[in-house]
């Protein structure tokens, strides 16, 4: 077994399977691209919190948030950060996809506001299609048990190597990636307990 799988079998079985993307609405592919754009630079708390303002508004709808006044959409989404510049890229995208019923990855990323992270988390959450997603806990966790790798490029060619071309194990073992960063491989790490300890070359004792 390559390195990769045993890192996903030790979390799998450690936390169990995790049920991402995590949707309020009744448009759950809309809300993910949605999500996906609002977890930039922000916390995933921080985005539930504007995802219900929007879900209380009836606004997690391409059509009703490509019309929506922009101030009125950034007051929504303020919990998230960076509110103005993200209410102005939501707009912009949700006309997109009202044109776009399934895009590919060289489209989203000619959307403004879209770059390889979220363009491969609506593709992998909202699509289903087997793209891994690259984030910061990724990054960490990768670093700390070995990969010298940092090119969003190069880790992702890594995990799609190692791994059976899934996206139901590309959805699950992202999700698990971020589970142990939440839980033990924060940027000042928790060690106790963590099911990968053992492979890390910056655990405590």
């Amino acid at each position: 077994m390559n390195k990769i799988s045993k890192v996903y079998d030790r979390l799998h079985k450690q936390f169990g399977r995790q049920r991402w993307w995590p949707t309020v609405s009744k448009n759950k592919k809309f809300e993910v691209v949605i999500g996906a754009v609002l977890t930039q630079n922000t916390s995933w708390k921080n985005v539930e919190k504007a995802i219900l303002n929007l879900n209380d508004a009836g606004l997690i709808d391409a059509e009703k948030l490509a019309e929506v006044n922009v101030k009125k959409l950034a007051g929504l989404i303020r919990p998230a950060g960076y509110y103005n510049q993200k209410a102005e890229r939501l707009k912009i995208i949700a006309r997109f996809f009202l044109e776009n019923k399934n895009p590919t990855r060289d489209e989203l990323l000619g959307v403004k506001g879209i770059g390889p992270e979220t363009a491969d988390s609506i593709l992998l959450y909202a699509y289903n299609k087997p793209f891994f997603v690259i984030d910061a806990y990724t990054r960490r966790i990768m670093k700390r048990i070995g990969y010298c790798e940092d090119s969003y490029e190069g880790l992702q060619k890594l995990f799609e190597k190692n791994l059976p071309k899934s996206y139901k194990i590309f959805n699950e073992y992202h999700a698990l990636l971020v589970e142990l960063a939440k839980i033990h491989c924060r940027k000042k790490p928790e060690c106790s307990g963590c099911p990968v300890k053992s492979m890390c070359l910056n655990k405590k004792d």
